[in-house]
């Protein structure tokens, strides 16, 4: 009898144990089955947890897309100008950006002035002493930095602005029209030979359709720092302002004007207006 009690209690001590783990093994065959066992099934939980990440920073304000497309309109203290950009996004606070800018270039001293209503002469406004119009096309690349995001979709993004690159200046001769020694009505440029008639002597100027053909390459590098302020309200639109300073130098001293000091280096401020979508 004194060997019967103790099997008995070591008996329900055993059917216990088994009854405990079935009870359990459900739940922890389910906590295993939820860990990703395979290099294939740890990428699609990485990629579900990106997307759910990324979904709650758009709903928070913060800037989310792969690639964005921008198309601004310039004005600067030295000419207006237009820009394309195109940017990848690398993090969540950082974009590469590739940037061409069509511009021209006015110095401090032109001043146009108008000409009598003659039917002899062209009657165009011209701007006295300028030598020669300056375009320049630029190819420039650099980062976005977010320093400061939204907050919620009302608000706006800041971000740091620098980037680099080549400027290709084109110096276009700038036509005067003048009357020659004869009487007859004549195009000119600015030469050693023809100074006094392109300083004194002129009738009006000749319009936008000279000069094309005798275009002067001038290579030049330039930089850039600026603040772009993003109050778009929705991440596939794009809607900023930038403000920012430019600096530029080239192989040789540009003549814009004869009348004026001609520089290698320029330095200016502008204000961009830009507008595009990101995907």
């Amino acid at each position: 009898m004194r060997y019967i009690i103790p099997a008995a209690i070591l008996a329900f001590a055993l059917i216990s144990q088994g009854t405990m783990a079935q009870t359990q093994t459900p739940g922890a065959q389910a906590n295993q089955d939820s860990i990703p066992t395979t290099a294939h099934q740890q990428k699609r939980q990485a990629r579900r947890e990106r997307v759910a990440d990324l979904i709650r920073r758009e709903e928070e304000g913060v800037l989310v897309y792969n690639k964005q497309y921008a198309f601004g309109i310039k004005l600067a203290t030295d000419g207006y100008g237009i820009s394309y950009e195109i940017g990848w996004m690398k993090s969540i606070n950082r974009t590469s950006i590739l940037q061409f800018e069509l511009n021209e270039k006015k110095d401090p001293k032109e001043y146009k002035v108008s000409v009598s209503d003659n039917p002899v002469t062209s009657g165009t406004p011209f701007i006295f002493g300028k030598q020669n119009y300056f375009y320049q096309f630029k190819v420039g690349y650099g980062e976005q930095r977010v320093i400061g995001g939204k907050g919620n979709r009302n608000g706006v993004a800041v971000s740091a602005i620098y980037a680099g690159g080549i400027s290709l200046g084109l110096l276009r001769p700038y036509y005067v029209q003048v009357q020659d020694s004869v009487g007859n009505l004549e195009n000119i440029k600015y030469t050693q030979a023809d100074s006094a008639e392109f300083l004194g002597a002129v009738l009006g100027g000749t319009g936008l359709g000279t000069g094309w053909g005798e275009l002067k390459l001038q290579p030049g590098v330039h930089a850039k720092l600026a603040l772009r302020f993003d109050y778009g309200r929705y991440n596939e639109v794009l809607s900023a302002i930038e403000i920012g300073v430019n600096a530029e130098y080239y192989t040789e001293k540009i003549p814009i004007m004869v009348i004026a000091t001609n520089h290698a280096f320029f330095f200016n401020s502008y204000v961009t207006i830009e507008f595009g979508k990101r995907k």
